[in-house]
């Protein structure tokens, strides 16, 4: 069957791909686990996240035609075409502008924290949903902080998961 025949709509086609990706990161994560252990498993994931990450901001960057990032509106225009072509309903989350170089981020049920809970690790789990964007932003050569710092996972440890992201645009 060629793509172009694929009976889905752009979002349905989208929403399938982003849930193959994440149970293939889940079996992964999984599998790493069993064997090696869990840190062996976080430590390869934030590694494999990061390198991930970085070459996918690119190719979004390049297939949405958008060159450099110099302003927050750069940014903004990037981030919203990147969120929406990397992550699926099924996640979750909102983000929004809370004013000119602030972005706030928040998952009302994290994907992640449940399938690693029930793997029955989530006490030792650390979180690999923001280094993703972390990296995104590293990449793309973004100055930022962000709160709160978390290592492990938020939503185990106070049943709720956000972040504020400053960003250091001069416009």
């Amino acid at each position: 069957m060629r793509v172009d025949t694929i009976p889905l709509e752009k979002r349905e086609l989208r929403e399938l791909l982003n849930k193959n990706w994440m149970t293939h990161d889940a079996m992964w994560f999984y599998n790493c686990l069993r064997e090696c252990g869990i840190e062996t498993a976080n430590r390869l994931n934030q590694s494999a996240i990061r390198s991930m990450a970085a070459v996918e901001i690119k190719r979004i960057q390049k297939a949405v035609g958008i060159g450099k990032i110099e302003t927050f509106a750069d940014f903004c225009k990037l981030f919203d075409s990147a969120m929406t072509l990397a992550t699926g309903d099924f996640m979750q989350y909102e983000y929004t502008y809370l004013a000119k170089n602030l972005v706030r981020s928040r998952w009302h049920k994290c994907f992640a924290y449940e399938g690693v809970k029930a793997l029955g690790v989530i006490d030792r789990y650390e979180c690999g949903v923001m280094l993703r964007i972390y990296t995104w932003l590293d990449t793309l050569g973004i100055k930022y902080e962000a709160e709160p710092q978390v290592t492990g996972c938020m939503m185990h440890t106070h049943g709720e998961c956000y972040r504020d992201v400053k960003f250091f645009f001069d416009e």
